[in-house]
């Protein structure tokens, strides 16, 4: 209990992922028109019913995933988080001028698999695909495990395989196609490079500076304003 309390505010920064969705939700429509990035590799793709549960897992995989790295590792933690939302900005601003379509199939039964997806495809418009944020959170979550100085077998293979049914998901109940995994993939490591390799300390200690010395500035500005008023220099009190 004392861990989770000490652990309660990083823990929270997570927040920031569900409350950048409303910035997905807006964006979820065909109202600046769509393209199709759909290849004749997309066609032969089969429809899989099945992996609509590796595609529901994914919400609990990355909140979970995170949450172990916030325990175990602070510095993997902040900066996945970090590449995460910056990932999401860019995967924002590119549905905004980019905006695609992916056509879906027409789904048939009333089983227990084919009412998830008509739950997913209800709940979800067939926008904003490109890139996946399934794929590209998936995989910074890859990304993320082999950077981990503590990985082992164990969560190392659980997060690949994780990761890798859910990445193959996006493309078998066809939320996704081809095109839209392979540019989450790209966009995913450079981000997450870029991330690991800027020295957040030194950016902090220089914006700390930055702060520090804009308000010298102010002050001395203020001073100088002070001295040349006609009140001061007088001595006149109102």
């Amino acid at each position: 209990m004392p861990n989770i309390i000490k652990n309660l505010m990083p823990l929270c920064l997570m927040l920031s992922i569900p409350i950048s969705n409303i910035i997905y939700c807006l964006l979820n429509n065909a109202n600046r028109g769509t393209h199709s990035l759909v290849t004749d590799l997309d066609q032969s793709v089969p429809f899989l019913k099945i992996f609509i549960l590796p595609y529901l897992l994914w919400y609990f995989f990355i909140f979970g995933t995170l949450s172990y790295f916030c325990f175990k590792n602070k510095r993997i933690y902040y900066r996945t988080l970090i590449a995460i939302n910056l990932g999401l900005l860019i995967s924002y601003a590119i549905y905004f001028f980019f905006q695609t379509n992916v056509p879906r199939p027409d789904l048939v039964g009333n089983d227990f698999l084919t009412m998830l997806i008509a739950f997913v495809y209800n709940n979800d418009q067939p926008y904003n695909a490109f890139p996946s944020i399934h794929v590209l959170l998936s995989f910074l979550m890859i990304k993320a495990i082999n950077k981990y100085p503590g990985k082992n077998y164990y969560n190392v293979c659980t997060v690949y395989t994780i990761a890798i049914l859910i990445i193959l998901a996006t493309q078998f109940i066809k939320q996704h196609v081809i095109l839209d995994l392979l540019f989450s993939m790209v966009l995913g490591g450079l981000i997450f490079d870029l991330v690991f390799h800027i020295n957040l300390e030194r950016l902090g200690s220089w914006l700390r500076r930055q702060y520090q010395w804009l308000n010298v500035r102010k002050r001395s500005a203020n001073g100088i304003d002070e001295l040349k008023s006609p009140s001061k220099q007088l001595g006149v009190r109102y």
